[in-house]
């Protein structure tokens, strides 16, 4: 039978204040395709639907419809993440089970769902997955000991949790049928991809491949952004995420996994590259440098350093340049030291001597931001400042 990986589309995400909705539906639109194309007989969609617990109305669009467009021609299961609000998700699972749509938004045992079986629509052989949605350790470890318990214990604990959840859940694998396991967590050893949420992703999180069964086919794997194969006792695979989320995951190739198993025999597994979606990119130079790099970006995001010190305007000379850019910021290469303390006598120096210290801890050094301070003193000094304040442009 033939399988389709998929895992972390963040639904909804923002970059550095940027809507990437359009981006995200194209991706998605290409995952059915690809779908489509391999006649795949299952879509594993490993967790992290959404980027957010609370998601709006157009990102829970995206995602039923996505959904939807994979179960006109092949089994579907999705489960929870870790951005993901699981009893959201737990409470769409009766309207999506009449669309053919298998949701699992919490830990559950295998009579009530934790197992999922399905007959291949191309081979008529017999599929049974285990699932596993994010597991949060204060769930899985109560609280007094959380508060009692070393960090060493607790990770213990939480290892422990997720072994004797395997365990029950995958009892039920038979030689006759492809034995599949779907989890949304961390491994320990396994490559981060750059943008995970931090916190959930630590060490008290992770737990060693080992915990997989040697009978399982295949397991797949969302949390962990990155494309890779996990060394374990039986094929462990994160399939990473379609769309790179930040700067962090620009190197990332994005990818989906095709999956092709059948009973008694290790999976074999092919990333299909997705080509949707604008590319993540940091440029370095000064502003003439990046002019000369300027026809070179396409529809890339850009994340800039500029290797020149600051000055009023400048951000605005970048963004012309390079409309793309989300951010732009001095290299610290050029950026003035931060003075660490003020000097004891600063309370008898002239004002304007304080703001030039002031700028240099801000990394601007441009005489006009000074002079325009010195006028606004003045104005200030004398009575005679009306109206709204002034923006400098200084950044």
């Amino acid at each position: 039978m033939r399988l389709l990986h998929t895992s972390d589309w963040h639904v909804g995400k923002t970059l550095k204040g940027h809507s990437r909705l359009d981006e995200q539906e194209q991706v998605l639109r290409e995952i059915v395709g690809i779908a489509r194309e391999h006649e795949v007989d299952a879509v594993l969609v490993a967790g992290d639907l959404y980027d957010t617990a609370a998601p709006s109305a157009q990102a829970q669009q995206l995602v039923i419809r996505t959904l939807m467009g994979l179960a006109r021609n092949a089994e579907v299961i999705a489960i929870a993440g870790n951005h993901d609000h699981a009893p959201t998700i737990d409470a769409y699972r009766p309207l999506a089970g009449v669309a053919g749509i298998t949701l699992v938004g919490s830990v559950r045992t295998a009579e009530r769902g934790g197992v999922v079986e399905f007959t291949a629509r191309s081979t008529g052989e017999r599929a049974t997955v285990a699932v596993l949605p994010f597991l949060s350790q204060r769930y899985a470890v109560r609280a007094a000991e959380l508060v009692t318990n070393t960090p060493a214990e607790n990770t213990g604990a939480y290892d422990q949790q997720l072994r004797d959840i395997l365990a029950s859940l995958t009892a039920g694998f038979r030689d006759d049928a492809v034995n599949l396991v779907m989890a949304h967590l961390t491994i320990l050893n396994a490559t981060f991809g750059g943008g995970e949420r931090a916190a959930q992703s630590i060490f008290e999180y992770a737990v060693p491949a080992t915990i997989f069964p040697v009978e399982a086919h295949y397991v797949a794997l969302g949390h962990l952004h990155r494309r890779q194969r996990v060394d374990a006792p039986c094929p462990v695979h994160y399939c990473g995420a379609p769309l790179a989320i930040d700067f962090g995951e620009q190197d990332n190739t994005p990818v989906v996994c095709l999956v092709e198993a059948a009973p008694g025999t290790p999976a074999k597994v092919t990333d299909i590259p997705i080509t949707a979606g604008r590319r993540l990119r940091t440029l370095r130079g000064t502003v003439a440098e990046l002019s000369v790099l300027a026809g070179t970006v396409g529809e890339d995001f850009l994340r800039v350093w500029v290797r020149e010190p600051a000055r009023a305007g400048l951000r605005e000379e970048v963004m012309a340049i390079l409309p793309g850019a989300l951010e732009v910021r001095i290299d610290p290469e050029f950026a003035a030291p931060v003075a660490s303390s003020r000097p004891a006598s600063g309370a008898e120096r002239a004002p304007s001597e304080l703001f030039r210290e002031y700028l240099g801890t801000r990394n601007v050094a441009d005489p006009r931001v000074e002079q325009l301070f010195a006028r606004l003193h003045d104005r200030v000094t004398d009575g005679s400042l009306a109206g709204p304040s002034i923006d400098t442009g200084a950044h």
